[in-house]
């Protein structure tokens, strides 16, 4: 018997962390049942629906990395009709996003119908490295970099070390392009952490998810993993 947040993640329909919103919402139903305690358990013989379909395990798994492009939304739908990460990938898996991306961010989006990948990258102990390269207004000093790799405080609680660096300043637009490296998701993180320290981000890219860069991938392009990639980063999540 599994719990019923990882059979729903087994199915690739979302990640254990969203099944679990689902099931507390009621939106989870066992043999036509609602269900709202995360700890239930189902087995082969229990239907499962989630928001209306039926489940059933994926038993093939696939990969992809995506170069997301600015205007996508990182889900799976969306409510005003907006085109979705989903709509880019051509698969006939239900896949879901690894995390998420603002609508104008680009860069770096592991997509996959495997919810144990999903969750073990998510979880906040994987301390998985996400590369992000931003423009942000104005020239910065090597003291506000500084405070970005010693942490910086959003919404009272600090932010994790990190690591940055300035790649170049243009005195004709008056903006630095840094580097930052971080292995927190939290909501609008890389943009408040510039806030907090005083500058506009003006445009933000993900460049690298773990040792996964997108720099051989057009803007819109993916392509699958292959094995060695997919256990490198079990691995690597597994054993940070």
């Amino acid at each position: 018997m599994d719990r019923l947040n990882k059979f729903i993640a087994a199915s690739g329909y979302t990640s254990r962390r969203k099944a679990d919103d689902l099931i507390i919402n009621g939106k989870v139903k066992i043999n036509g049942k609602v269900i709202r305690e995360l700890g239930t358990k189902v087995d082969g013989n229990d239907i499962v629906t989630v928001e209306g379909n039926v489940l059933k395990k994926e038993e093939n798994k696939v990969y992809y990395l995506l170069n997301k492009p600015r205007g996508i939304i990182t889900a799976v739908s969306d409510d005003k009709n907006r085109k979705t990460v989903i709509d880019l990938i051509d698969t006939d898996k239900r896949i879901y996003p690894v995390g998420r991306l603002d609508y104008d961010t680009t860069g770096a989006l592991i997509l996959t119908n495997d919810g144990d990948l999903a969750n073990i990258l998510m979880h906040p102990k994987s301390n998985i490295d996400k590369v992000y390269i931003a423009k942000v207004k104005g020239l910065i000093g090597k003291a506000e970099i500084t405070k970005l790799e010693r942490g910086v405080y959003i919404d009272g609680v600090k932010t994790s070390n990190a690591k940055a660096r300035i790649r170049k300043y243009d005195k004709k637009t008056d903006s630095s392009i840094v580097e930052l490296t971080i292995h927190e998701g939290r909501n609008h993180q890389v943009k408040n952490m510039f806030a907090a320290i005083g500058y506009e981000v003006i445009k933000l890219k993900r460049e690298k998810v773990a040792f996964l860069s997108v720099s051989d991938l057009k803007s819109g392009e993916y392509r699958e993993l292959n094995i060695k990639e997919v256990k490198k980063l079990y691995n690597d999540a597994k054993n940070r």
